[in-house]
């Protein structure tokens, strides 16, 4: 069987992932929209959860079989050592990799990422095997692995996993890293010595180079419409390989998709800026989280997972209908709050430039304070690399100069990019209801906005 997909074609589906496809839990994601609100600003953006995840199980196995060179394989990349000698641990290991690929997003809420605020304690989940959590919000990870482990979902993946020796935990094993694995599900032997095949796997689940981020970049970038998203993903997943490492497996590339590898990174850096830190979507978000804060808010998600799989984009949107609230009825007649002020960091560069913007955001705080105008505030920020700043797994790169033996060095050893990008980048937005915006839009249009010439000018020309 095969799903017809706008971003990869056909996408294959094995047999015993049709159960799971067909169940509640998946089946939920079709009305939990990828985007939440982007689609005020981005209209055709109304994709779903249902086929990223598709997507990125495609994807996902696309990159194993490079790996591995199971059939589906793209390219000449090198396979790990002994690769053809264990084909029932490849096997097994690439349909455990599909099945969380195709589950990691299972427990995200209404609106996507907007509605975790209304999330409960995770020790309200109470998830069995795993150790205790201390007191917290809850996320959609935490879902995710409550979906897997304890649900009707779990008896349906225990079946589907029977025949190669696999279990629930062993998909959630690779969605999260902080799963503990009694067995040794993921070691195989090569050459006398024991590999473990963990870190590979979840590196393509989730890492600087996985296979979300490789559908959900594409596939935003085409419903919105814009072109930030778009990077060479042929040659980025044909150029993937792996590199074995104190007795584990790792995640590598070639040399030659390096420069495809910083597109990526610097592709994904911008959707962030210019489309999902949009404005528009921003003010929505800020407007659903003072719903959420309001003392006549009745809207949470529960914890009993049975009901929480209820809770959809439209189910969400009826409870808004229904109230009275003021944020609520300004999110369901689309009467957002407008946009006073924006101000981007670096821009100008310079030490001077952000102190300036500080203190022009508090003057104008405490103007609008002054003349008692409510007030949104908010503030993005992106980066780079998430992943570059903490200790994880490494990706290396396969160095093959044509002459010299292959090395493998560390990935951030290869690229400067993540230097030249070290800077977490910040929109600070300030918002007024749209009944008070006439009376704030003049106030500082006669005034530029001031910075150190000189200073910007040395900073730009080192």
């Amino acid at each position: 069987m095969e799903i017809r997909d706008v971003v990869h074609g056909s996408i294959p589906i094995e047999q015993i992932e049709l159960p799971i496809i067909d169940s509640r839990y998946f089946q939920r994601l079709r009305q939990i929209k990828q985007l939440g609100f982007a689609e005020y600003s981005f209209p055709s953006a109304t994709h779903n959860r249902y086929i990223h995840s598709l997507g990125a199980m495609g994807t996902a196995s696309l990159a194993f079989d490079t790996i591995f060179g199971t059939p589906s394989r793209r390219a000449n990349a090198p396979k790990p050592p002994g690769a053809d000698r264990f084909p029932a641990a490849v096997l097994r290991f690439r349909s455990v990799l599909r099945l969380a690929a195709l589950l990691h997003d299972v427990g995200h809420g209404p609106l996507s990422h907007t509605t975790e605020f209304a999330m409960p304690d995770v020790r309200q989940l109470q998830m069995p095997g795993l150790r205790p959590s201390k007191a917290r919000q809850a996320t959609h990870e935490d879902y995710t692995l409550k979906i897997l482990l304890d649900s009707g979902l779990t008896p349906i993946l225990e079946r589907s996993g029977a025949n190669q020796g696999f279990t629930p935990l062993h998909v959630a094993a690779l969605i999260d890293s902080g799963v503990e694995l009694k067995d040794d599900f993921f070691i195989e032997r090569i050459d006398g010595e024991p590999i473990d095949f963990r870190p590979v796997l979840q590196q393509l689940i989730s890492s600087e180079i996985d296979a979300d981020r490789m559908d959900y970049l594409r596939r935003d970038s085409l419903h919105a419409g814009v072109s930030y998203g778009q990077f060479d993903f042929d040659w980025l997943v044909a150029n993937l390989t792996s590199h074995f490492h104190r007795n584990r497996c790792y995640l590598a590339l070639q040399h030659r998709a390096l420069y495809a590898f910083e597109d990526f990174l610097i592709s994904r850096y911008h959707m962030f800026l210019m489309v999902y830190f949009h404005y528009k979507t921003v003010v929505f978000d800020s407007m659903l989280a003072k719903y959420f804060e309001s003392p006549d808010c009745d809207y949470s998600l529960p914890s009993d997972i049975e009901q929480y799989v209820e809770c959809t984009d439209t189910q969400l949107y009826g409870h808004l209908a229904q109230s009275k609230n003021p944020w609520a009825r300004r999110i369901i007649d689309k009467r957002p709050y407008r946009m006073l002020l924006e101000l981007h960091s670096g821009i100008p560069v310079g030490k001077s430039a952000l102190q300036e913007q500080e203190r022009l955001l508090a003057r104008i705080q405490k103007d609008l304070d002054k003349r008692d105008i409510d007030y949104l505030l908010a503030t993005s920020t992106g980066e780079i690399s998430k992943y570059f700043r903490r200790p994880g797994d490494p990706i290396f790169v396969r160095y093959d100069n044509h002459y010299s033996a292959p090395s493998f060095i560390p990935i951030e050893r290869c690229t400067d990019l993540f230097q030249k990008y070290s800077e977490v980048r910040s929109i600070t937005r300030l918002y007024v209801s749209p009944e008070n915006y006439p009376l704030c839009r003049h106030s500082g249009r006669d005034t530029p906005f001031r910075y150190d010439e000189e200073e910007t000018s040395s900073l730009t020309s080192t």
